[in-house]
């Protein structure tokens, strides 16, 4: 069986009442996060998770609202693994992810450089693995596949999309894009389908431009319906991004 958690569905925009993108999936004895929004270790914790009991974080795409919490991720699971040799989290993106966790690593030197000198059993910083990908298998361990396809969220390029399975089962997280044949290919037979959707009907009637710029690059709530249709009636989850 796999498990799907919806952790935060937020927007860019913060929300009291929601996190920021975030999905969780376990299946088997394994965990993956895919994306990291604002909060995400708040909601994570509330459904018994932490840093340190993740088998792997998957990243749709570098927006910054996918990856906000990046940082307080790998810092967190680090100075709360307390086995001698810590397993690496294993970082599975687009290509350009490795560049983004060198700059965050970077850009928390000096929180990593304190805590090794303050606690003699941080003897190293955190242990990461980096893989980037935009099509094919990337994971296959105990039971759990894992396979990506690229998506359609231009002028972010490139984006993916991950398809989880294990013991028969399937689910497919799209994350954000517009319909798109690699997605259908994807989906096709699987059980679920994780989807960021908006209602463009709302968005269109603001009057700032940049934030109808949004519908030109996200699906809406009947093309997210539609791309599961095409994969076979799969029961569909969806991330609202307009808060409704």
């Amino acid at each position: 069986m796999i498990e799907v958690t919806l952790l935060g569905t937020g927007s860019p925009i913060p929300d009291a009442r929601r996190a920021g993108p975030s999905t969780l999936v376990r299946a088997g004895r394994q965990t993956f996060l895919t994306d990291c929004g604002r909060g995400v270790q708040q909601r994570m914790t509330a459904v018994g998770v932490g840093a340190n009991g993740l088998t792997a974080l998957l990243l749709t795409h570098l927006h910054s609202d996918h990856i906000a919490d990046l940082g307080d991720l790998i810092i967190t699971r680090w100075v709360t693994t307390f086995t001698p040799e810590p397993n690496p989290l294993w970082i599975i993106g687009p290509p350009g992810t490795a560049e983004v966790v060198d700059a965050t690593l970077k850009a928390f030197g000096f929180d990593i450089g304190y805590r090794i000198a303050h606690h003699a059993d941080l003897t190293a910083p955190p242990a990461v693995e980096v893989e980037e990908h935009v099509e094919g298998l990337v994971w296959n361990q105990d039971g759990v596949r894992i396979t990506v396809a690229p998506t359609d969220h231009r002028p972010v390029e490139p984006t993916i999309a991950f398809r989880v399975t294990y013991e028969g089962s399937s689910v497919v997280l799209a994350g954000d894009t517009v319909p798109c044949a690699s997605l259908d290919e994807l989906a096709d037979g699987a059980g679920a389908l994780v989807h960021t959707v908006i209602r463009k009907d709302l968005i269109e009637k603001i009057p700032m431009q940049r934030i109808r710029d949004i519908c030109d690059y996200h699906s809406s709530v009947e093309e997210a319906a539609a791309t599961a249709a095409r994969a076979g009636g799969l029961g569909v989850r969806s991330a609202d991004r307009t808060g409704r």
